[in-house]
């Protein structure tokens, strides 16, 4: 098998947290939210030639909080990216595991869900 690259990633949340998530991907992280092909509740987002679908399920909040999955986007400057999360009132969950030639901090969206943002050094 010869795979050739990754489409979209999906996560999940309750509908209770569909509005604040796709309020937090759209106007904190600034993805570009873009037409879903369905008119099953969540939302879609592209950043480049990947997507992020936001899907709804009968997920609780605190399942997400409990795993380490995530989705890592890559940060320009790691520094303002930071800042700019402060300053949306997000908090930063520092990197507990270095790894050498990468700097990182996670955040959670408002389902739960982890988010890293990583920049290669």
């Amino acid at each position: 098998m010869q795979l050739a690259a990754i489409d979209h990633v999906q996560i999940t949340v309750s509908p209770e947290d569909s509005e604040l998530v796709t309020q937090f991907y759209e106007h904190v992280v600034g993805l570009r939210r873009i037409p879903k092909p369905n008119d099953r509740p969540g939302a879609w987002f592209e950043l480049g030639a990947l997507q992020l679908h936001v899907g709804v399920e009968p997920v609780q909040r605190a399942e997400n909080l409990q795993s380490k999955r995530h989705v890592c986007f890559l940060a320009a400057d790691l520094a303002a990216a930071e800042a700019a999360f402060r300053a949306a009132g997000v908090e930063i969950l520092p990197d507990d595991a270095p790894a050498p030639g990468w700097k990182r901090f996670y955040v959670r969206d408002p389902g739960g869900n982890r988010v890293e943002i990583g920049q290669r050094v």
